[in-house]
């Protein structure tokens, strides 16, 4: 599963887990520790997340994993910063997705040789 290509309505805690390389503890930990991270959930209490739960997820992940804020200093962060964080990620989207599409012309290119 690939970030740009979330397709489904909704995703398990499991299928978000994969798509991070993290623990369903860890997924579950984050949601207690920030309000903005808040997968509804299913009858039998199983949590369902949004694509917009994922791109919440995403930007946590990238402050906490990659760029080594404490719990605390994501949570500045994010309320001080939330839309150009997601801004930042929709752009960087885009430009995968522009790269990509350039790679695979160069490919269909190099076979048409």
């Amino acid at each position: 599963m690939d970030l740009l290509n979330l397709t489904k309505r909704y995703y398990t805690i499991s299928e978000v887990g994969k798509l991070f390389s993290v623990s369903n503890s860890l997924i579950r930990f984050w949601e207690g520790e920030f309000a903005e991270l808040s997968p509804s959930k299913n009858s039998r209490g199983d949590r369902r997340y949004t694509q917009k739960d994922i791109q919440t997820f995403r930007v946590i992940y990238h402050l906490v994993k990659e760029k080594g804020f404490t719990i605390e200093g994501a949570k500045r962060e994010m309320k001080s910063n939330n839309k150009r964080l997601k801004e930042k990620f929709a752009h960087l989207d885009k430009l995968k997705r522009i790269r990509s599409f350039l790679v695979e012309m160069k490919e269909d290119l190099a076979a048409k040789k």
